[in-house]
């Protein structure tokens, strides 16, 4: 009996605890001056390589798997060339060893040779004492770019996310960096 009751008293606790989270994880809206402020940098380029790691940690726990995305282009604060590689949660080494981390950008969004914007954050501790430059938000640090006729276009993920609407990559880019200067004139960054 004494077993039980402590049994009940282990899943009420577990039970609490699996509440508090929840109820602390929250989707972030950002504006796109918002997410220049949180973030060390926005690169415009192509997926020129992914690659998923495991880590096995005695704190974080077994098997944490993270994706490592290198996008080669252009910075769109200083418009220098840059290479970065953003890491976020998740991924698959092959059909058996990996996890979905649902923030995580799809497999869609992350295909060598997508042009894309990326926003980071650099990380000290991503999980498991991986330090690394974090996309920022997610899936919503990530948007796509695609060919028009009057230039290339940086595809918006509606309301609530840093870039709402489609947009010219002039436009954006022109708008990033006028709000990292007054971020960092303001001592934003």
């Amino acid at each position: 009996m004494k077993d039980l009751h402590i049994l009940k008293a282990g899943l009420a606790l577990a039970a609490l605890v699996t509440t508090a989270v929840l109820a602390s994880a929250q989707i972030e809206r950002l504006t796109l001056q918002q997410m220049v402020v949180k973030t060390d940098g926005a690169v415009v380029g192509e997926i020129t390589n992914k690659e998923v790691i495991r880590i096995d940690h005695e704190v974080d726990g077994p098997e944490l798997y993270f994706t490592h995305m290198t996008i080669e282009g252009r910075s769109l604060v200083d418009g220098k060339a840059t290479s970065v590689v953003v890491t976020f949660p998740g991924g698959f080494i092959d059909e058996e060893h990996g996890v979905w981390n649902s923030e995580s950008p799809s497999d869609e969004d992350t295909k060598l040779g997508n042009q894309v914007v990326a926003f980071w954050a650099h990380t000290p501790n991503m999980g498991g004492d991986l330090e690394a430059d974090a996309l920022y938000a997610g899936h919503g640090g990530l948007f796509r770019t695609v060919q028009g006729r009057k230039g290339t276009v940086v595809l918006g993920r509606g309301e609530g996310y840093a870039v709402d609407n489609n947009v010219a990559l002039t436009n954006l880019d022109t708008r990033i960096t006028e709000l990292d200067k007054a971020a960092r004139k303001a001592g934003q960054k």
